[in-house]
């Protein structure tokens, strides 16, 4: 099992506990917390990337113009 299924796995039991232990609904808590684990993550990405950008930055500039076939 992968790290990232454990984590969610987890997540999903702590929305069974929290939501009173209702059965039935292990999908619902299963997708709710691989949002919240896969969000979560992607905006740690985002925030890493947005760090270390530096080299990444693209130039912005005028408009390049169209060359006409001859």
């Amino acid at each position: 099992m992968s790290d990232l299924e454990q984590i969610i796995r987890e997540r999903a039991y702590q929305l069974w506990i929290e939501s009173g232990c209702e059965h039935g609904k292990a999908e619902m808590h299963w997708i709710d917390a691989q949002r919240e684990i896969l969000a979560a993550s992607l905006a740690d990405l985002g925030r890493v990337s947005k760090a270390g950008s530096g080299k990444l930055k693209t130039k912005v500039g005028a408009p390049r113009k169209k060359r006409r076939a001859a």
